[in-house]
């Protein structure tokens, strides 16, 4: 199961930066993971300064 983005998102950007698959860009109301893309390594969850992405 790919992570997910929750409404804690800032639009920020960080996450996107650190993927390294490019499976995130930015949404209508924040960033999200293409889940057909997401290998699940976890780069873009350790790169949130809000926390906002979870498994």
């Amino acid at each position: 199961m790919a992570h997910q983005i929750s409404s804690e998102c800032v639009s920020c950007g960080a996450c996107a930066a650190n993927c390294p698959v490019d499976a995130i860009s930015a949404g209508a109301k924040h960033y999200e993971i293409d889940p057909e893309k997401c290998v699940d390594c976890g780069s873009c969850a350790e790169a949130c300064p809000m926390s906002a992405i979870s498994k």
